[in-house]
This record gives structure tokens, C-alpha cells and sequence, in this order.
């Protein structure tokens, strides 16, 4: 990511730019720059911004107009690039990126080794982690690149934007809930059938996006009955998706949450 340069020693340790004065930036009152200012906003305008995404397939499909896929192709690939240049206008530290660049090469890898079996894939669980242990933002640029990179090798098309922001979505949400408590108890034990819930509900919600957009922008004439036609040959891709969800999500959530939490305590990492 193209960040503004800094001497090396700064840049690696993630130290404030040095075109503001450091305590410029904690003064009350002080002028904000405009890059910090920009990634403020947009980092405000995360949650509205994903669910943009539903409310423009509500609409085509209230609509029911001819050029749906394309409007919400553009739509869902605008709502990705400016949650990726929110993240980027925090400028934040090679330190605080190398992790999730990590967990999403896993991810990504997770995806090809598992390809032969149809949507028995690690990604949501490793999305799930990453905002789980980093925040919810990482856990989108988690789901949103692992789709982007592994398709490199399984092919990219008009499908990849709808992959990033489905499983960048889960990562999201995952994060929320984790913040929330849901998946740790006060001892910080993990709440199994919490996690396992949270592991099938991401295969539907993963699911219930492919799916919308499928059916609003594709299904001609559209109709209940055609509708629920390519719901039903879709469920069962569905279902594998959420089990093998669960099934990562119970072999690597504990281990991986506990290493990657030291981490983010010993070099500040959550985002």
C-alpha cells in the first residue's frame, strides 16, 4: 500500500508522521490533516457503507430493472475501494498490517488447498479470527483479500467483488460479535455453541449474498418459483460451506485467538 514516506526508523515502528507534529495531533482543537480527516470519515461510514450493499439489491429487486447486475456490480466494487482506502488513510504501521496480510495469505492458501471440495473452505473461520483478535475492519480486509488473491489461481471475474464483500462481511461481523463478548465468557473461556452458531450464520450470510445477487441480477423473468429454484440447487453448497466452517472454526479459533492476542497486546495491533 502506497503510504506517505517517513525515515525508515518512523515508518517500521508505526511513529506519526512526521509532516504533523506529534503533539499537534493530541492538541484539542488542533488542524486535523486532510488524510487523517479523510480516513476518520471514512472509517465512520463503515457500517452505513456495507449495508448499502443490501439496500441497492432491495431495491433492484423491488424494481426488478434489466441492468441490476450491473448497477450492483458497481455498487458492491465502489463499497470495497472505499472501505480499502478508509484503511489505508489510517496510515497504519507495517507492524499493524503484517498480521492481517498473514491471516489472509492463510486464508487464501486455505482456499486453494482445499479446492476439490466444493465450499469446504477455511475462509470465513480465518475471517472470523482475524476480527475477532484484530477488529472487525481486519477481519473485512481479511474475507475481502483472501477472495481477491486465491482468485488469481481459481479465476477472477464479475464474481470476485461479490466474493470480497461477502467474506469481508463475515470477518466484519465476526469482529462485532467478538467485541460484543459473544464468543468469550468472563473467565475467557470460549462459548463453543456461541462460535459454532456465529460459523453456521456466516455460511448463510456468505451464501445469502451469492445468492441475491444471482437470483436479482440473473433470473429472467423473475419469479418465486425461479427463485426458489436457484435456492435450492444452491443450498446444499450452502450447508457444506457453514459445517466446514464450524469445523475450522473448532480446531483453530482457541489456539490461534490466544497466540494472535499476544501479540496484539505486546505491539498494540487491534484495529
Amino acid at each position: 500500500m502506497n503510504r506517505q514516506e517517513t525515515p525508515a526508523p518512523a515508518a517500521f515502528l508505526g511513529e506519526k508522521s512526521a509532516s504533523v507534529p506529534a503533539h499537534a495531533q493530541d492538541v484539542p482543537g488542533a488542524v486535523t490533516p486532510a488524510p487523517a480527516l479523510l480516513g476518520r470519515t471514512l472509517r465512520a461510514l463503515e457500517a452505513p457503507l456495507l449495508l448499502a450493499v443490501p439496500a441497492v439489491m432491495a431495491a433492484a429487486l423491488l424494481t426488478n430493472a434489466s441492468s441490476a447486475a450491473g448497477f450492483m456490480l458497481l455498487v458492491v466494487a465502489l463499497v470495497i475501494v472505499l472501505f480499502f482506502a478508509g484503511y489505508e488513510s489510517s496510515r497504519p504501521a507495517l507492524r499493524q498490517i503484517m498480521p492481517t496480510l498473514v491471516l489472509a495469505a492463510l486464508a487464501a492458501a486455505g482456499r486453494l488447498l482445499f479446492g476439490p471440495i466444493p465450499d469446504f473452505k477455511p475462509v470465513s473461520a480465518i475471517a472470523i479470527i482475524a476480527g475477532a483478535t484484530l477488529g472487525p475492519r481486519n477481519g473485512f480486509m481479511v474475507g475481502a483479500l483472501a477472495a481477491f488473491t486465491s482468485n488469481f489461481f481459481l479465476g477472477q471475474g464479475m464474481w470476485t467483488p461479490w466474493q470480497m464483500y461477502a467474506w469481508g462481511v463475515v470477518g466484519y461481523l465476526g469482529g462485532a460479535l467478538a467485541q460484543a463478548g459473544v464468543f468469550t465468557r468472563r473467565d475467557g473461556d470460549v462459548r463453543f455453541w456461541a462460535l459454532m452458531a456465529c460459523g453456521l450464520g456466516s455460511g448463510l450470510v456468505y451464501g445469502a449474498v451469492i445468492n441475491a445477487y444471482d437470483i436479482i441480477g440473473f433470473v429472467r423473468p423473475l419469479t418465486l418459483p425461479g427463485a426458489l429454484a436457484r435456492l435450492a440447487a444452491a443450498l446444499p453448497f450452502d450447508l457444506t460451506h457453514a459445517l466446514a466452517t464450524c469445523i475450522f472454526l473448532a480446531a483453530l479459533y482457541a489456539p490461534w485467538v490466544r497466540r494472535i492476542e499476544r501479540l496484539v497486546r505486546k505491539f498494540n495491533l487491534r484495529g
